[in-house]
């Protein structure tokens, strides 16, 4: 099972990333290459323990659909979402932040198995790691960007979620 694990440092308080990680409508402005939109479940604001959220998007020009609940929930230092259905066989993404003298180390650890047996292993190891790596780098440099700037505050202000 293939597994992708990365670290970025941000200049901002754990509370603040770690909420913005979990933003369904920051999730969405950050994938918008692939068209990603909510359309089930938990459609907009922060995703809580528990819930669900089903998202479409275009993926090797395919239209995917993808649900994911919350099984572990800790704020502000973890949380993991895991595929109910989907493009995938299986995944689970865990999300880690932890944070000194005000700035935050957020780290996701993503393991996941392709569908198609023999096939699908291949598929793991030709392209399919790089480009979920790609893919979880770009959306995390985007939750940095807002994270540093004042644009956080279009995602967690009217929320509650004022960190």
């Amino acid at each position: 099972m293939p597994t992708i694990d990365q670290s970025l440092i941000i200049n901002a308080p754990t509370g603040r990333v770690f909420d913005l990680a979990r933003s369904i409508d920051a999730h969405t402005a950050s994938t918008s290459q692939t068209g990603e939109r909510a359309i089930g479940g938990r459609t907009s604001g922060l995703i809580e323990l528990g819930e669900r959220v089903r998202w479409e998007a275009r993926h090797f020009g395919i239209t995917q659909q993808l649900e994911v609940e919350i099984t572990q929930f800790e704020r502000p230092h973890m949380f993991e979402n895991t595929m109910i259905g989907g493009a995938f066989k299986s995944f689970t993404h865990q999300h880690y932040f932890s944070e000194t003298s005000g700035v935050t180390t957020m780290r996701d650890v993503f393991n996941f198995r392709a569908p198609l047996g023999v096939l699908g292993r291949m598929a793991e190891y030709l392209f399919l790691k790089r480009y979920m790596e790609r893919f979880l780098q770009f959306r995390n440099e985007y939750v940095k960007e807002i994270a540093e700037s004042s644009d956080w505050k279009r995602y967690l202000h009217s929320n509650g979620s004022c960190t």
